[in-house]
């Protein structure tokens, strides 16, 4: 039996099977069309702190199912396997996992938010309030 791994650890090494970006090119990749962001933040920080425009909001709890373009409860914008997914949490860790249990379904780009939505606010880029 192996050692338990603790989550920095993991988180380590799902990291390193990827490349992650950063909020500045993110943005750029979804202005030219070229990727999907994905807020699997709570509803409560959703509220608190606005959203990103244009952004899919998905409960992290449905992410697989909404985003697995062969999957029956899929979201309309999951066309294809090569569609690049940059899922978005708050502060960067939880988007880590959601990242490769996407990989694990197949969507090989799929990849998360350096600093989550916390990095975003703070490079200035856009934000709406959750009523707008």
């Amino acid at each position: 039996m192996s050692a338990p791994v603790g989550i920095d650890d993991l988180l380590e090494r799902v990291r390193s099977t990827y490349a992650r970006i950063e909020p500045a090119q993110a943005y750029a990749a979804f202005r030219a069309g070229d990727a999907l962001l994905v807020d699997i933040r709570y509803q409560a920080l959703r509220e608190q702190d606005g959203l990103i425009p244009g952004a899919l909001v998905v409960e992290r709890n449905e992410l697989e199912w909404r985003l697995d373009p062969q999957g029956s409860h899929r979201a309309p914008e999951a066309t294809s396997h090569d569609l690049r997914v940059v899922v978005i949490c708050n502060e960067g860790y939880a988007s880590t996992l959601a990242a490769a249990s996407l990989h694990a379904l197949g969507l090989r780009r799929a990849t998360d938010l350096t600093g989550g939505f916390q990095a975003w606010k703070s490079a200035s880029l856009p934000v709406s309030p959750s009523g707008a």
